[in-house]
């Protein structure tokens, strides 16, 4: 099969997966969600619990998409979290590169320009001058 293929079977999965989210039914008394209908290609029959609050572990979409295609395939077309994508390889490459470029002590930055003359030597705007410590002092 070609590669497009394979992301065709993908999108028809991700239509009846929204599908079974969609129509699920709420039992508020046992607090879990319920198929409504069948869904064969996911596996599922009507009845099926999709989630519980305890003790559950719910559908996942990465293994149903497993079962239906081959492993090299799903990672190409469905990759993990944890794998990340252009943004992680972004931050992993050029990101690091721009801050060790910084630290680098043998690149002169020649925006830094020196410090311009303090006023009053330093002393700030109040010193001892103006007599404001004996009017505070009484």
């Amino acid at each position: 099969m070609e590669f497009s293929e394979y992301k065709r079977m993908r999108d028809e999965l991700k239509v009846s997966w929204q599908d079974l989210w969609r129509t699920l039914i709420d039992d508020e008394v046992r607090a879990e969600g319920i198929a409504s209908e069948y869904f064969p290609e996911l596996f599922t029959d009507r009845g099926d619990i999709i989630f519980a609050t305890r003790d559950y572990k719910p559908l996942s979409f990465s293994e149903i998409l497993e079962r239906h295609l081959p492993q090299d395939v799903v990672d190409r077309i469905n990759p993990s979290p944890d794998t990340g994508g252009i943004r992680k390889f972004i931050s992993e490459t050029f990101a690091k590169n721009q801050v060790e470029r910084r630290r680098d002590p043998s690149i002169e930055d020649l925006s830094v320009k020196k410090q311009a003359q303090r006023k009053k030597g330093g002393r700030g705007w109040l010193h001892a001058g103006l007599g404001i410590k004996k009017a505070f002092s009484k």
